[in-house]
C-alpha cells in the first residue's frame, strides 16, 4: 500500500504523515527531502525557491518510479509533500492504482483566518522550516482554493479542514 499525501504548504502534511507512520509501522518519504538532497547534492540546477510547477515537472517522474518499485515488491510506503499532480493516476495502470490511496489536505479559509497564529506556530512541528513571515493568510486561502477546485476536477480524496484540526484515515 502506497499513501500519497499532498496539500498546499502550512496544511500538515508531514505531521500527518508522521501520526500514519506511528499508528500502521510505514515509513514515509518526504519529497522536500528528497528535492534538497538532489539540490544540495548539484544533481540539479534547481533551487528551492522555483516554481512549484518546474519542481514538480523535475521530482515527480522520480517519485513516480519509487512508488511503482516499492508496490512491485509488495512494499508499504507514506509519500508526502506538495509536488504530487493531481492527475497522478494517469502515471499509473491499474494494478498500481489498487494499491495507491490519495489524500489532499484542505485548509478552510474561515480555519486559516481563525487559526493562521497557530498555523505558523505548529509549522516546524516536524521539519524546521526556514523563515516564512513573508507568508500570509491571503496566500494560504488562496493556496487551498486552488487545490480544492484541483482535487476536484481530477476526482482524488481530500480532507477539509473547516473547525477542528482532525483528520480521520483508514486504509481499508
Amino acid at each position: 500500500m502506497v499513501i500519497l499525501i499532498s496539500g498546499a504548504s502550512h496544511t500538515g502534511k508531514t505531521v500527518f504523515a508522521q501520526k500514519l507512520l506511528e499508528r500502521y509501522k510505514f515509513p514515509y518519504l518526504s519529497i522536500d527531502h528528497l528535492k534538497m538532497g538532489l539540490i544540495r547534492s548539484g544533481n540539479t540546477t534547481l533551487t528551492p525557491e522555483d516554481d512549484d510547477e518546474v519542481l514538480t515537472a523535475y521530482l515527480w517522474p522520480i517519485v513516480r518510479e519509487m512508488i511503482k518499485t516499492a508496490i512491485e515488491n509488495r512494499q508499504n510506503l507514506i509519500v508526502e509533500g506538495c509536488y504530487i499532480p493531481f492527475d497522478f493516476a494517469k502515471d499509473f495502470e491499474g494494478e498500481y492504482l489498487a494499491n495507491i490511496r490519495f489524500l489532499c489536505l484542505i485548509l478552510g479559509e474561515d480555519y486559516i483566518r481563525a487559526h493562521f497564529d497557530d498555523i505558523r506556530r505548529y509549522a516546524d512541528a516536524i521539519e524546521a522550516r526556514p523563515d516564512d513571515d513573508w507568508y500570509t493568510p491571503e496566500d494560504l486561502i488562496r493556496e487551498n482554493r486552488r487545490n480544492l477546485e484541483l482535487a476536484k476536477k481530477f476526482g482524488v480524496n481530500y480532507v477539509r479542514i473547516s473547525d477542528r484540526y482532525e483528520i480521520d484515515f483508514d486504509l481499508q
